[in-house]
C-alpha cells in the first residue's frame, strides 16, 4: 500500500532577520512566487513560495547553519537564459555533470544553502 502521494514543501533554514533577501533572491533572481504564512506561523519569521505542485519554506532559525549538501532542487524551461540572469545578479554559478541527459547547475543562496537547477 502507497501511502505517501506527492511532496507537499521544502524547508530550508535562514539566519533570522533574512526576509527580505530571501524574497530578492528566490522571488526576484529565481522567479518564485512568494505565499503568505499563516498567521500561526508567521509570528515565527520567514518566508514561503509555491513552486509547481510543491512549495518552497525559508524558515528562520535563531542557530542557523547552510546546508551545503542539503538542498532543493528546481527544474527550469529555460536553463541557459536562467543562468544568465543568475550571473547578472552576481550569483556565482557551478555547471555540474549532466545527469540522464539534463543539464544542472549549482548556486549558492545568499545564505550559502546549496541550491540545484536542472534543465526542464
Amino acid at each position: 500500500m502507497r501511502y505517501i502521494t506527492a511532496l507537499d514543501h521544502v524547508q530550508v533554514a535562514m539566519p533570522v532577520g533574512g526576509e527580505a533577501i530571501a524574497r530578492q533572491f528566490y522571488g526576484g533572481v529565481l522567479g518564485l512566487a512568494e505565499i503568505p504564512k499563516p498567521a500561526v506561523l508567521a509570528v515565527r519569521g520567514g518566508v514561503w513560495f509555491q513552486c509547481g505542485a510543491a512549495q518552497l519554506h525559508l524558515g528562520a532559525d535563531p542557530q542557523f547553519q547552510a546546508a551545503r549538501k542539503a538542498h532543493p532542487a528546481f527544474t527550469t524551461s529555460d536553463f541557459a537564459g536562467l543562468l544568465g540572469s543568475l550571473a547578472q545578479a552576481g550569483v556565482a554559478v557551478t555547471e555540474e555533470e549532466s545527469v540522464n541527459g539534463r543539464r544542472r547547475a549549482t548556486v549558492a543562496d545568499p545564505f550559502g544553502n546549496r541550491v540545484e537547477l536542472i534543465a526542464a
